[in-house]
């Protein structure tokens, strides 16, 4: 009886079944075209334009603006995890 030899890893395959990071969402690898670094940057660069200036502390809508720029700082962060998740990890 011989024993196997193990073979190397190679990158973009799973080892024991693991799923690489990021190959479960839309544009990773395997799932339709890597991420574009121009549009990624496009669309954090709108989303933080959507922020506009800071609203005087005195102002009764400081609230409501504060929870409205963290939803925008939330979604430009949800598109760089996005696209670091469609990068290939070695």
């Amino acid at each position: 009886m011989t024993t196997p030899n193990p073979r190397p890893h190679t990158p973009g395959t799973t080892r024991s079944g693991v799923p690489l990071p990021g190959r479960h969402l839309p544009g990773a690898a395997g799932h339709g075209e890597p991420a574009d670094p121009d549009r990624i940057r496009a669309e954090v660069r709108d989303l933080l334009a959507e922020l506009g200036p800071v609203p005087n502390t005195g102002d009764d809508s400081v609230g409501a603006d504060l929870a409205r720029r963290a939803h925008i700082l939330d979604q430009a962060h949800e598109v760089l995890v996005r696209a670091l998740a469609t990068v290939d990890k070695i």
